[in-house]
């Protein structure tokens, strides 16, 4: 299945010159591993001069390992080879003028969005002084808007980015990537540039970007929009499982076929999913309604409905921006913004519920972001389980119990298997798949009817990664529904009775049982069904 293609890019602006001969980019034989996890297994990366290479994969694949690695934030293993515009550098290393062309903007910008975006390149370039240290404004506000006006967006340099559009605050980011920079020579890593962008200004950022392409400078695309690399890219390097599959033109393609070798034919997990014996089904069918959802809009979702049956385990995914994120906090009444909807839990009331005040029903959730979300980082372990359960450890005069506290945190240590030096331990002393535990040890000592989960497995390493899995079973085995919202494809093969998959704020499809495979799940995703 391994196959390349020549260096020259579709389009062929630089055909047939010195420069196309050589990759600006060539990355061969690059490995890591994190633990006994083998994250990378001898990756081949090579990017044409004026040429935008897209990079895909399923999640986990090893993209974001990849990226990691030639921003330095991670070193490679021994034996990796890379060099920029012909000339050799150190992999895990982001000092030095080679590795300076290397430029990126992360899914995440890293903007300031309280300062402007005079402020915001200062910070990353750093700001003109006069003899005296003084900062010289006019000077700053002339250098940024000379950056920025060539994407033509009419940014105010002096705003604060937070009254920008998503697009333009993208541009900034570009804009604060390629500062000082010699583009011909050089690599701009984009990664997941349009997962914060509405529908109508992709088209925008597509042009902005084919600039940069045409202007010499060769353009790394990571996406997981196979509608975004068939509008854009010349060629696509296809990873999985951390090791290259393909590298093909873009043109030589189709959706159904570059999904093939996303997915691959053998997908199948080890371990597929049961329903409990006669505790769940369909609802309507075999099992009875734990959760049902109406109408919700919220975000990007439109209308989105669903019953959750006892025992299920049903999971939900799409593509980043697909408005799969938003269910499990909407459903949980831990959305921050706007949301309509019913929600209802048969089993304790009858009376449908405003989708506003769904945080009344009592429905736990295991958030995305643990470190943000999940935890309070000054507090103990203890202290992080028994939060939502104070009022149940309550003694007289209002005390906390903590006789009651003591025996029911050490009861979750043992249930959920903490590793940790004691319940009065720092939470921030735990490895982060046992502050996940702590996390889900809170929410199942709710003894709730519903768990939501959303990326459960983040973060975490293998063997706990195993735990968890195991933990899940176990609660949907004694008749609690389970939502996991997930990316992971690990996730949704290893735990879900069914798939509901978003696509554009919409469910497009249910897969159930044995047909919950990767490939189906990747079609289902990007529409190559």
């Amino acid at each position: 299945m391994h196959a390349d293609t020549s260096a020259q890019t579709s389009h062929g602006r630089h055909a047939g010159t010195a420069e196309a001969d050589r990759p600006v980019l060539r990355v061969e034989g690059l490995s890591k591993r994190f633990g006994g996890t083998q994250a990378l297994k001898d990756v081949d990366l090579e990017i044409a001069h004026g040429e935008i290479h897209a990079l895909i994969g399923p999640n986990g694949s090893g993209k974001s390992t990849l990226i990691k690695i030639l921003a330095g934030y991670h070193h490679a293993e021994p034996g990796a080879v890379a060099e920029l515009d012909g000339e050799p550098f150190d992999l895990g290393h982001v000092t030095g003028s080679r590795h300076d062309r290397l430029r990126f903007v992360h899914q995440e910008l890293g903007l300031v969005e309280e300062l402007s975006a005079t402020d915001n390149l200062a910070l990353s370039r750093g700001f003109a002084r006069t003899a005296f240290g003084n900062i010289r404004w006019p000077e700053m506000e002339r250098r940024t808007t000379a950056l920025v006006e060539r994407f033509g967006l009419g940014i105010d340099v002096r705003r604060p980015l937070a009254t920008a559009t998503p697009v333009q605050r993208a541009v900034v980011a570009i804009a604060a990537a390629l500062q000082g920079w010699e583009g011909r020579r050089g690599v701009l890593v984009l990664d997941e540039p349009t997962a914060v962008l509405p529908p109508g200004e992709v088209a925008r950022l597509f042009q902005i970007v084919r600039e940069i392409r045409d202007a010499g400078a060769g353009v790394l695309y990571v996406s997981h929009r196979m509608d975004e690399i068939f509008a854009l890219a010349d060629r696509v390097t296809v990873i999985r499982g951390g090791r290259r599959i393909a590298t093909r033109l873009v043109s030589e393609l189709t959706p159904r076929s570059l999904a093939e070798l996303m997915a691959g034919q053998e997908a199948e997990t080890a371990h597929r999913p049961q329903p409990p014996s006669g505790a769940v089904g369909r609802v309507g069918e075999t099992g009875e309604a734990a959760l049902e959802v109406r109408d919700l809009w919220v975000g990007p979702l439109r209308g989105v409905g669903f019953d959750l049956a006892r025992g299920e385990r049903l999971g939900i995914t799409g593509l980043v921006g697909s408005g799969h994120e938003a269910v499990p906090y909407a459903v949980c009444g831990a959305w921050t913004g706007p949301v309509r909807g019913r929600v209802r839990i048969p089993e304790r009331s009858p009376r449908w519920v405003d989708a506003r005040d769904a945080g009344g029903l009592g429905i736990p959730l295991v958030p995305a972001d643990r470190a943000t979300e999940g935890v309070v980082g000054d507090f103990s372990v203890a202290e992080n389980m028994t939060l939502p359960l104070l009022d149940r450890l309550r003694a007289r005069l209002g005390r906390l119990h903590r006789g009651r506290e003591g025996a029911l945190v050490e009861e979750w240590i043992r249930r959920v298997e903490v590793r940790t030096a004691g319940r009065g331990a720092p939470i921030t002393t735990l490895s982060g798949g046992n502050q996940q535990k702590v996390v889900m040890a809170r929410c199942l000592a709710q003894q709730p009817p519903v768990l939501v989960l959303c990326e459960p497995t983040a973060g975490v390493d293998v063997a706990t990664r195993q735990q968890l899995y195991e933990l899940i079973e176990r609660q949907a085995g004694d008749g609690m529904g389970v939502i996991v919202s997930s990316s992971d494809t690990e996730d949704l093969l290893t735990l879900c009775t069914r798939v509901l998959v978003v696509r554009d704020g919409r469910i497009v499809r249910e897969i159930s049982g044995r047909d919950i495979t990767e490939p189906a799940l990747v079609h289902a995703m990007e529409g190559t069904e």
